[in-house]
């Protein structure tokens, strides 16, 4: 794989892992008593307070007007990926379990595979092996996700680093976000799955935006606004509690200062570059990776034990993850094969000239130019 082909790869790898810190914070904030949906709007305006003096000073001169059409784009572009579905993915860990709603977050990868499809974004090409790959790659990735997930096994002891961050605040923590109420368990269920396709519809939009107005800085900047004033809204709607939204030099500030600048601006800016470069459904099939980081990173930093279903999980991820970057490797290079033949067969055009006589014997000498003199003034 030429060094090109492996930028979007080695930048979705380190999207997942700000995700993977991101999941880390949300858990410390939490234990620390921040409602998370206020998380989530001091995430999108660190974001944006980031992105609009970035966007305005590198894109300013090839940057064009900004029309109705990149308005409406970015509206739903921070709605579905932003406010949306995020406030939709923390109800929905509220309501069910932690293991439950990163077990549905695997629902990505084939939501967006389908949407790709119907949106004219992605070629099935099932009669092909680029693109029995791709579908063989995101089943395989789904099922080690769902392995790692709800398949422990005997415990591993790989390392052992004895820190725990969240100390004394995991057994009540546990006891929220692991013990949910049946009755609550169909409406978060439904909510996680709204979740998933909230993010694999922002994929998309993503994608078209970014055919339109291929600027990643600015798309992200016009992203975080219309994300943070929505959020702001929804968090003064369901909490008017002022002393919530308080930051202080604790756990709090740090979490919103990390979703903030990593987890909103960097990570969208990069997910645009690579919707860009390589499709929707190449950003979304690195989803599952990020279960594979947060397992080792809850091992190392939260004294979470780790099992033999996380290894085998994250096998099979890794090896569905290698088999659609080969799926869309093989296409890619088949567009970029097929786009220089097609421009070298086209005839190159002939240009006839038809010529008056002319007092100075004017004559013109070139192979693809051919002149016909004419002695008649009219």
């Amino acid at each position: 794989m030429a060094m090109a082909d492996m930028k979007p790869v080695a930048v979705m790898v380190l999207v997942q892992v700000v995700y993977a810190g991101l999941n880390i914070v949300y858990k410390l904030a939490a234990n620390d008593g921040m409602n998370l949906r206020l998380i989530v709007a001091y995430r999108f305006l660190f974001g944006t307070a980031v992105m609009v003096p970035l966007a305005f000073f590198m894109e300013r001169k090839k940057r064009p007007k900004i029309t109705w059409m990149i308005l409406f784009q970015s509206f739903c572009s921070g709605l579905l990926g932003g406010s949306l579905g995020q406030n939709l993915y923390l109800e929905s860990l509220a309501m069910t379990s932690a293991t439950y709603a990163s077990a549905m977050a695997n629902l990505i990868p084939p939501m967006t595979f389908i949407l790709a499809i119907l949106f004219g974004l992605e070629k099935l090409n099932w009669g092909t092996g680029a693109g029995k790959a791709k579908v063989l790659g995101t089943l395989l990735g789904i099922s080690g996700a769902m392995l790692l997930t709800f398949y422990k096994g005997v415990e591993l002891n790989i390392w052992s680093t004895n820190l725990d961050l969240l100390h004394h605040h995991k057994d009540a923590a546990a006891a929220t976000l692991d013990r949910p109420q049946t009755s609550r368990l169909l409406l978060g269920s439904l909510l996680a799955v709204c979740s998933c396709l909230s993010y694999a519809l922002w994929l998309i939009v993503q994608t078209k935006m970014m055919e339109t107005y291929p600027y990643q800085y600015s798309s992200t900047a016009l992203m975080t606004m219309m994300a943070s004033i929505q959020a702001v809204a929804f968090g003064l709607c369901t909490e008017r509690d002022w002393s919530q939204w308080k930051l202080g030099w604790n756990i709090r500030l740090i979490a919103v200062t990390y979703s903030g600048l990593f987890g909103s601006a960097m990570s969208v800016t990069l997910i645009a570059w690579c919707a860009r470069k390589r499709g929707a459904l190449f950003t979304a099939i690195f989803n599952p990776l990020m279960l594979v980081l947060v397992a080792i990173a809850g091992s190392l930093f939260l004294n979470e034990n780790l099992y033999l279903g996380s290894v085998l999980g994250a096998t099979l991820i890794v090896c569905g993850l290698y088999a659609v970057l080969w799926g869309k490797g093989k296409e890619h290079k088949m567009v970029n094969n097929v786009l220089p033949s097609k421009v070298s067969i086209e005839p190159e055009p002939t240009v006839s000239v038809v010529i008056a006589s002319a007092p100075d014997g004017t004559h013109i000498d070139h192979p693809k130019v051919h002149c016909t003199q004419s002695n008649d003034p009219n």
